[in-house]
């Protein structure tokens, strides 16, 4: 089977886990104890019968379960994912509004953590048993080990509180909101940058120093074995330069479980940083995931359990074609 049959295959699977998928996300909210109403009810909303039948069509809980179904899959499909319980307002709005501050958040930090980790783990194999292999692994072992939470309020503890270098909390500076940074002007445009990265860099420096140990051992492991293979020692012999055989080769063929751990990474990018962005409070997907679930905002954990698992499926279905572009050896069967 071609490439072609391949991903015509893929695709046919990856639609019915979809639906899967999307059948699963339905019966868990269905079964899940409490009611819906309840949790209406909770936020004030239900003040009086008028507008307990008001916000009851307006969610749709008034019908039975299967034409609910049939609206819940419409809604998944093409985005719209109905309304919050707890802000009444278009989830697809609430994820709009802090889609930007995660992406920058959690892209940063992935990035920095892949192109650190990947690169130290080539140099950690090279120099296998070396001072710099032990420093290396001994030090992304103990950040790939402490929690975000320990060290954001460490973070916090000494760049805010003891050195006064960077701000405590939120992902911009809290008199934006009454006097934003004119854009449009380069003062104003370089104001706006200096103080997004002044909010991003706590956060992001916290998650990078837990992202990128996994990508270093990960990278080591497999460095480490390809380093022992034939081609590696014929290319040195022929004169190739080190960082030639390293990068060219062996971490050309070292690298497929990196792809498929940096795919998977990728799928999880909009789950937001759940603890994260709760020590430093920054209004992001995860601080909203965090506050939907704390409010059985059931529509909002829905439609954002629904996006997390589409990334997943995606990233797997490209890692798999990725892979069989960079080894030849993969056939499509």
């Amino acid at each position: 089977m071609g490439l072609r049959g391949y991903i015509a295959r893929r695709s046919a699977y990856t639609l019915v886990l979809l639906l899967f998928v999307i059948t699963l996300n339905f019966i868990i909210f269905e079964v899940m104890p409490g009611s819906p109403i309840d949790a209406l009810a909770s936020t004030g909303k239900l003040h009086s019968t008028t507008a307990r039948d008001s916000v009851i069509a307006k969610f749709g809980l008034d019908k039975d379960v299967f034409t609910r179904f049939q609206d819940y899959v419409v809604n998944m499909l093409t985005f719209q994912f109905g309304y919050s319980f707890y802000t009444a307002a278009p989830v697809s709005n609430e994820i709009v509004a802090r889609l930007t501050d995660t992406l920058l958040l959690i892209g940063v930090s992935t990035v920095l953590s892949i192109t650190v980790g990947v690169f130290l783990g080539v140099i950690t194999a090279s120099r296998r048993g070396g001072v710099f292999d032990s420093a290396a692994v001994t030090g992304s072992l103990v950040t790939f080990s402490l929690p975000t939470f320990f060290m954001g309020v460490t973070a916090i503890l000494i760049f805010f509180y003891y050195l006064h270098w960077f701000p405590l909390a939120h992902d911009q500076p809290d008199n934006w909101t009454l006097s934003p940074p004119n854009t449009g002007t380069f003062s104003g445009l370089v104001e706006y940058i200096q103080g997004r990265a002044q909010h991003l860099f706590l956060p992001v420096m916290v998650l990078f120093l837990f992202q990128y140990g996994g990508y270093l051992l990960l990278t080591r492991a497999t460095m480490t074995e390809a380093l022992t293979d034939d081609y590696i020692l014929t290319s040195r012999a022929k004169g190739l330069s080190e960082r030639t055989v390293l990068f060219k080769h062996a971490l050309k063929n070292a690298s497929l479980p990196i792809v498929t751990s940096i795919a998977l990474g990728v799928g999880f990018i909009l789950a937001g940083a759940l603890i994260t962005e709760s020590v430093f409070a920054y209004e992001g997907m995860g601080w909203w995931i965090l506050r939907s679930i704390n409010n059985n905002d059931y529509p909002a954990m829905q439609a954002i359990f629904y996006i997390i698992a589409l990334m997943v499926i995606i990233a797997n279905f490209a890692a798999d074609i990725i892979l069989g572009l960079i080894d030849p050896r993969i056939k499509y069967g």
